[in-house]
């Protein structure tokens, strides 16, 4: 169980990010978010997992850096980044920055080369806002719409949402520990240290620093079993734990802005019959198979093709996304064995089954982990 799920507000407001997709270089987070070991009081991995659980965030503003290598093929960043949405985080790396007010006033600001882009959400108003576009999107949200500004992205955007996701999966199968205190953003830090004891598993271990006096993560670090750095770092490098001026919620829309209006039904759309919740063990053509860091998501894309093993659809033109995607399919390592045959797309810390047959095996795991799935 995470010992965050009673602490909405850390959800997405502090940095950490067990399964964040980052693609791509720069310099790392960890060069110039740590700094020297403080002297803290002793507690145990249980005390610091009390200290999250009870913690109490009334405000926070600061300056999170996201950034990882999972060792992936150039094209897939380069497809990434030609995105404009909040999905191009999973290319490079990223600086923003947050605002948090209670659980109706969050805001995040994406600033680069493409502009700038925030996300606001101010009561019942949420905001999207491109400045290079210049243009700009508004819902009013239901009375209990989730708490989280840019709610319907699935990227966890600082150190506290992706601790959450992290967390979730201590159980029988996860070693928890404390290590070396650390110093980040300037504030004295522990250290919780996850390891998995699943050899399935293609993560060797995840840290998350937890600030000493407010209790809420000030980064993460997420280690696959090969390499010295981390292959996944969200810290926060400047943090201030002070409630924020209203002002920083209320978007006025700049002059020559358009302004689009978007319906919401008021109420949360309803869950098939059936469906399991998200997390669950099945979600309309999706099944988890095994538990903990082990677990393997089995979708079905649509009807198998009939087509061998490689064969690509129709050429598609060229510079579209659809034509990119075709070329990093026809990229990728055929494989095949006792549960047929496709094509298997890999990084350090996670793999990818695309059968041929139309189905798709993910995980933190080894290919081996997915073939006996497949074969299962």
């Amino acid at each position: 169980m995470s010992v965050l799920t009673s602490r909405p507000a850390l959800r997405w407001i502090v940095p950490t990010a067990a399964t964040v997709v980052l693609i791509g270089g720069g310099a790392a987070v960890g060069r110039f978010a740590a700094e020297a070991e403080p002297s803290l009081p002793p507690r145990s991995a249980a005390q610091l997992l009390v200290d999250l659980q009870t913690s109490r965030l009334e405000g926070l503003s600061g300056t999170v850096v996201q950034r990882a290598d999972l060792g992936l093929p150039p094209l897939v960043a380069t497809v990434a980044e030609r995105r404009e949405d909040l999905t191009a985080l999973v290319a490079g790396t990223h600086t923003m920055r947050v605002w948090y007010s209670g659980p109706d006033k969050a805001r995040i600001a994406f600033k680069d080369t493409l502009g700038e882009r925030d996300v606001i959400r101010n009561g019942a108003d949420l905001w999207v806002w491109n400045s290079k576009k210049n243009e700009a999107f508004h819902r009013t949200l239901p009375a209990d719409a989730g708490q989280r500004p840019d709610a319907g992205t699935e990227l966890p955007v600082t150190p506290a949402e992706a601790a959450d996701r992290a967390l979730a999966a201590i159980d029988p199968t996860t070693e928890v520990s404390v290590g070396r205190s650390a110093t980040v953003a300037g504030r004295d830090a522990y250290e919780l240290v996850l390891k998995p004891r699943n050899t399935a598993s293609l993560v060797d271990q995840v840290r998350i620093a937890l600030d000493a006096k407010e209790h809420v993560p000030l980064r993460f670090e997420l280690f696959a079993d090969e390499g010295d750095a981390p292959a996944i770092e969200v810290a926060f490098t400047q943090v201030d734990f002070s409630r924020p001026d209203a002002d920083q919620f209320t978007f006025n829309p700049p002059p020559g802005v358009k302004v689009n209006e978007e319906k919401s039904t008021g109420t949360r759309p309803e869950r098939p019959a059936g469906a399991e919740k998200p997390g669950g063990a099945k979600d309309r053509d999706a099944t988890v198979v095994g538990e903990g860091w082990a677990a393997v998501l089995v979708a079905r894309t649509g009807a198998p093709t009939g087509r061998p093993a490689g064969d690509a659809p129709a050429r598609q033109p060229e510079g579209s996304e659809a034509a990119a995607g075709l070329d990093l399919l026809n990229q990728l390592p055929k494989v095949s064995g006792p549960w047929g045959s496709g094509r298997l797309f890999s990084g350090t810390i996670f793999s990818v089954l695309l059968t041929d047959d139309g189905r798709v095996l993910a995980g933190l795991v080894t290919p081996e982990r997915l073939y006996e799935v497949a074969r299962g």
